[in-house]
């Protein structure tokens, strides 16, 4: 083993550089939902889709391609913004990718979602 490996080996998460932060935009897909949780918090949360960028793979369909993406608001302030949203509404989310995980009939499961930091409407971009 090398000394460049050997302290790689060593290295705490502390000691690593890391970055998680999500900018997406995109439109709100549903009235946002508010669910009181066992632990007693509240959580307001939305779905986005999102149009994806970049280029096609040969052979695809030429349909848009889109993700939808759960997004998840624990702060107040955030919650208060996201609430006042409505289906169509274009919007700006940043915040940091989550991995949720709960206890299932199934047994345990997980998934992931965007846990926002801010979430802005859009100007403009009201649903009809």
């Amino acid at each position: 083993m090398t000394a460049r490996a050997a302290a790689r080996s060593r290295a705490t998460p502390e000691d690593e550089p890391a970055v998680n932060e999500v900018r997406l935009v995109g439109r709100v897909s549903g009235d946002p939902t508010s669910r009181d949780l066992p632990s007693g918090d509240t959580v307001v949360q939305l779905r986005v889709v999102v149009r994806r960028t970049g280029s096609q793979r040969a052979g695809a369909r030429t349909t848009a391609l889109v993700d939808t993406l759960d997004v998840a608001c624990w702060g107040k302030g955030v919650q208060r913004r996201a609430s006042r949203l409505r289906d169509g509404d274009v919007i700006e989310v940043t915040g940091a990718l989550r991995r949720r995980f709960w206890r299932s009939p199934g047994g345990a499961a997980s998934r992931y979602e965007v846990e926002a930091a801010t979430v802005t409407r859009q100007q403009g971009s009201s649903a009809p």
